[in-house]
């Protein structure tokens, strides 16, 4: 049997970004499920975070996804008193999502995700930055290219 035309799985970047991921959502996980919320509702939450009041359609361009995905996961962070959506008074299509004193609480207790991952890397806190900036620089590339 000839051998294979592609790289060991080990050498393959698309594997080792994918094992990563979950690796990092392992390690989330268990803190996560401490603060009552998903991976893709402390995403949602995130990004109102960096900007409070963002539509709907913010939201789901920051995170890369379609509106439709972003929906479930912020009426379930409004049913836990985390944020709550208020119609544009200029244009009722747009939904803004808000954070409540609630989901502030929750955003500056979600810094120990962060603070976990660069101590469970091993790496000083200037070479974590290092390497996420060229992981953004190389998912840049890849849109850019798209």
């Amino acid at each position: 049997m000839p051998a294979s035309p592609l790289p060991p799985l080990h050498e393959q970047l698309c594997f080792s970004l994918y094992s990563a991921h979950i690796a990092i959502n392992r390690v989330y996980k268990p803190m996560l499920d401490d603060m009552g919320i998903t991976y893709p509702q402390y995403l949602v939450m995130s990004v109102l975070g960096e900007q409070d009041g963002s539509t709907i359609g913010t939201i789901a361009e920051r995170l890369g996804l379609e509106s439709s995905t972003i929906t479930p996961p912020v009426k379930r962070l409004e049913q836990a008193g985390l944020l709550e959506r208020r119609r544009s008074k200029t244009d009722e299509r747009q939904v803004h999502v808000w954070l409540t004193g609630a989901g502030r609480i929750l955003i500056a207790k979600s810094t120990c995700l962060g603070e976990t991952l660069i101590e469970r890397s091993g790496m000083p806190p200037k070479e974590f930055q290092a390497f996420n900036r060229q992981v953004r620089t190389f998912l840049g590339a890849l849109e850019r290219k798209a």
